[in-house]
């Protein structure tokens, strides 16, 4: 058994109920067996993603007999956000979170959870799907700074970003869809910033709910940036104001 995955069906189950950290689980393509339900059912209770994948990916990771299904663990902790936010508040502090919709590159995750760090946010949020793996790659191109900042992975994003503004936080996403530039934003109150995918954006019912959208102002002949970069940029615009 290899220190970063879990093979088998009894075995992933075990993991589960004794608590390992579990990034995902993968499920072999058209495996619909009942061997396979329990599994299902587990991953569902204990709040972690299953993907469907080829049998090919699955024996990519491993020729020994895996029984159709692959548990991927995971390095660090998950925080859930409607448990940490109430501590930043008791500690008389201001929230400052980045959200983090969709980014699947596992660099760039690792570089914007390095600015969070050196930024002094108090979280990052990921969803629990369609995100890049909190895996060991991830972890060294932090530059190990994901064992040092809390990382909450949330089911149902827009339902975590409807908490965030029910407890105060306003939510500013982060969009060339935007007509107002970054700096046209008061970010010395408690605030989420939404950074979107590499390919798509935010979605549109992040979009929809935000309370303010925000862009980078760049030349006409070029309209994007790096997701980490443009992370960077709003930031540090929020460090800038808050230190005056």
């Amino acid at each position: 058994m290899d220190s970063d995955f879990i093979y088998g069906i009894n075995p992933i189950l075990e993991a589960l109920e004794q608590g390992k950290l579990i990034d995902k689980i993968l499920v072999r393509k058209g495996k619909s067996d009942e061997s396979i339900e329990p599994v299902r059912q587990a991953a569902k209770h204990y709040q972690v993603p299953l993907t469907v994948v080829p049998q090919e990916k699955l024996d990519r990771i491993t020729r020994k007999n895996h029984q159709g299904c692959i548990a991927l663990t995971s390095p660090i902790d998950f925080y859930r956000i409607e448990h940490l936010l109430p501590e930043i508040f008791r500690k008389g502090e201001m929230p400052l979170l980045m959200v983090l919709d969709g980014v699947t590159d596992v660099r760039n995750f690792g570089a914007i959870a390095r600015t969070c760090l050196a930024a002094g946010f108090h979280s990052i949020i990921i969803p629990s799907s369609n995100f890049a793996r909190v895996g060991a790659d991830a972890i060294k191109t932090s530059a190990g700074a994901l064992m040092q900042i809390p990382i909450c992975r949330e089911l149902q994003l827009a339902r975590t970003v409807q908490f965030l503004q029910d407890s105060g936080i306003q939510v500013v996403a982060a969009t060339e869809k935007a007509d107002l530039p970054y700096y046209n934003t008061d970010f010395k109150v408690p605030t989420a910033i939404v950074m979107g995918s590499e390919d798509d954006g935010i979605s549109d019912a992040i979009i929809r709910k935000a309370d303010l959208l925000r862009k980078i102002p760049m030349n006409k002949r070029f309209d994007s940036l790096n997701v980490s970069v443009a992370a960077g940029i709003f930031a540090f615009e929020a460090v800038r104001q808050r230190i005056q």
